[in-house]
C-alpha cells in the first residue's frame, strides 16, 4: 500500500471517528425529538455505521467498505446539510428534524463527513477502471 493511500486511509478514518464521536455524545439530546424513531436513536445508529466504518477503511482495506464509509459519509453529510436549511417535516418513520441553526458539534461532525468523503474519494477510483480497459479501441 502506497503511503499516500495509507495517509488518505487515516485521514477517512479520523473524520469518521469525529462524526461517531459527536453523534454518540448527542444523542441524548434528541431523543424527544420523536416519531415512529426518535432522531437520538438515528444518531445513535450513525454513530455505530461510523464506528464500523473506521474499522472497514482501517482494518479491512477493501472496495467493499470504502464504498460504505464514503456512502455513509455522503448520506450523513446530505442530510446534515438538507435538515439545516429544509424544513422538509416529518418523513414516514422518520421525525422532524429541521435545525436552522449551527453549532460546534454541528460544524465538527460536518467537518469530519466532508473530510472522510473527501479522502475517500480517490481510494475509490480503482472500481472505475480506466476508460480504455472498459471501451477498448478496435482498429
Amino acid at each position: 500500500m502506497t503511503a499516500v493511500r495509507i495517509v488518505l486511509r487515516v485521514l477517512a478514518a479520523l473524520g469518521l471517528a469525529v462524526d461517531a464521536g459527536f453523534h454518540a455524545t448527542l444523542a441524548g439530546q434528541y431523543d424527544a425529538v420523536s416519531a415512529s424513531i426518535s432522531q437520538g436513536d438515528l444518531f445513535r445508529i450513525e454513530a455505530g455505521a461510523a464506528s464500523l466504518a473506521v474499522l472497514l477503511v482501517l482494518g479491512w482495506r477493501r472496495p467493499a467498505g470504502d464504498l460504505f464509509a464514503w456512502a455513509l459519509a455522503a448520506a450523513g453529510l446530505a442530510a446534515l446539510l438538507l435538515y439545516r436549511y429544509v424544513d422538509v417535516g416529518a418523513l414516514g418513520p422518520l421525525p422532524d428534524m429541521y435545525e436552522p441553526v449551527w453549532f460546534s458539534d454541528k460544524v465538527w461532525s460536518l467537518a469530519g463527513q466532508a473530510a472522510a468523503l473527501v479522502a475517500l474519494t480517490p481510494l475509490l477510483r480503482p472500481l472505475r477502471g480506466p476508460l480504455s480497459a472498459r471501451h477498448p479501441v478496435e482498429g
